[in-house]
């Protein structure tokens, strides 16, 4: 990562700033480089110069620099979950599943997510704010789509629909952190057909 310059690109001295004001320039900075370079060379003391606010006050917002990557990303990326719901099942999770492996492969939107993931693994607060923030509404919507297919007849009435998400989403993001094979189209396809059409003959 590209450093600045000593001294060129520090904030001048002010008096106090409403906190809102200091957040959006930690924002500011941190999704300049966030999407372009990732989480693991963004040291808080990098973050606090550039956007003029002390490490005391970064820590004191985000315990950790998982916590900042996580907040930063909401505001760098403001993505807005949808479930799109046609009427047909297989279609929409095909459609789906295609978007977020997309995200998750195509985009540096996608590498951020994969390393939050990694850190949440050995910090707690990151993993819980990931869980609200990020995971849970993605799961509730769609949980809520298999749920309208089940009540259609689409799907079965004694499967569990949340089951079904970790098969479907877990699948693609087990490629993405054990990357043994790539997350290509042929398997996003393969996938849905092979829960809606089961495997036994």
């Amino acid at each position: 990562m590209t450093k600045p310059a000593e001294g060129a690109a520090e904030r001048p001295a002010r008096g106090r700033r409403p906190a809102d004001e200091v957040r959006a320039d930690v924002f500011r900075v941190f999704g300049e480089v966030l999407l372009e370079e990732g989480i693991a060379d963004l040291p808080f003391e990098w973050v606090a110069r550039l956007s003029g606010v002390s490490k005391t006050t970064l820590y004191r917002w985000w315990p950790s620099k998982g916590a900042l990557a996580l907040d930063g990303y909401f505001h760098a990326v403001e993505e807005t979950p949808a479930f799109e719901d046609t009427g047909d099942i297989r279609a929409d999770l095909t459609r789906q599943l295609r978007a977020f492996a997309h995200i998750m492969t195509g985009t540096p939107a996608g590498r951020v997510v994969t390393e939050l993931i990694g850190q949440s693994q050995t910090d707690e607060g990151l993993a819980t704010a990931f869980r609200s923030l990020y995971s849970s509404e993605r799961r509730r919507l769609a949980g809520e789509r298999l749920l309208r297919a089940k009540e259609q007849g689409q799907i079965r009435d004694d499967v569990d629909v949340q089951i079904l998400v970790d098969q479907l989403w877990g699948a693609v993001y087990h490629r993405m952190l054990v990357p043994d094979e790539p997350v290509t189209d042929d398997f996003v396809v393969a996938l849905v057909s092979n829960l809606i059409d089961g495997i036994t003959p």
